[in-house]
């Protein structure tokens, strides 16, 4: 497959792979009993689950994740980012709600919401983007695409239109990563899967992808975008403790 635009072809592809799920899953959902609506829901949560907790147990010192939720929890709450992810959805349903077909109020939030959580946390998102922005070796986010893709087609199926508008989310999160890593590429140099700030950073996304998990169980409904600065502060931390001689 020819690179679209250097550094950013895997992203290319995942936004699209996003869409077209999304589009089938909307024609399939049509066909779909709410109870098998519901339950490929669950599915998708119990997935979900796995892959946050097998994310969560890669920590080498529990520790960073703590700390990394705790204070990213803060973070979060004083900057709002909830509200201001749960404004962007009404905004978007007033503007393109209709548009798509989606007259209730509050269910194209939601699936913008949580499809955008989903796609944008793990180690597929992190690695993916920085080896595709530093080496426009694009195979991570390739797989990452083809995974994104099942799961928009079920996500879709159950929530609604609102999956297809996380593709933006998908576009913008991991293309900036793509671009930092391309701009900052000494510093990115030696970055790999195993490194210790990715391997804590790939943890507290887990945890931060649980939470998820939880709402797509009907288990609680957590203020999940709050714990997004947690993702960042991990590798933060893990550099800090490094630099005082703290062995990972």
């Amino acid at each position: 497959m020819p690179v679209i635009v250097p550094g950013l072809t895997g992203t290319i592809i995942n936004t699209f792979t996003v869409i077209i799920g999304s589009l089938l899953g909307l024609v399939l959902g049509k066909r779909l009993q709410p109870e098998t609506q519901q339950t490929v829901l669950h599915g998708l949560g119990l997935v979900t689950m796995v892959v946050a907790l097998s994310n969560a147990l890669r920590t080498q010192n529990i520790l960073v994740p703590l700390f990394a939720v705790v204070l990213g929890a803060m973070l979060g709450e004083w900057w709002q980012l909830e509200e201001r992810l749960q404004s962007l959805g009404h905004w978007l349903q007033t503007k393109v709600g209709q548009k798509l077909g989606e007259q209730k109020e509050g269910r194209l939030v939601n699936a913008f919401v949580t499809a955008s959580l989903v796609y944008c946390v793990g180690p597929l998102t992190i690695i993916g983007s920085i080896k595709d922005g530093l080496t426009n070796q694009y195979d991570f986010l390739l797989l990452k695409a083809v995974l994104d893709g099942f799961a928009s087609i079920a996500f879709a199926a159950s929530l609604g239109p609102g999956v297809i508008l996380s593709a933006g989310t998908v576009f913008i999160f991991q293309g900036g990563l793509a671009l930092l890593a391309m701009l900052f590429s000494a510093s990115f140099g030696g970055v790999t899967a195993e490194h210790p700030a990715v391997i804590e950073m790939t943890a507290t996304g887990g945890i931060v992808l649980l939470s998820i998990a939880f709402i797509l169980l009907d288990i609680k409904r957590l203020r999940s975008a709050n714990f997004l600065p947690a993702i960042f502060l991990a590798p933060l931390i893990v550099v800090l403790l490094l630099r005082l001689g703290v062995a990972f």
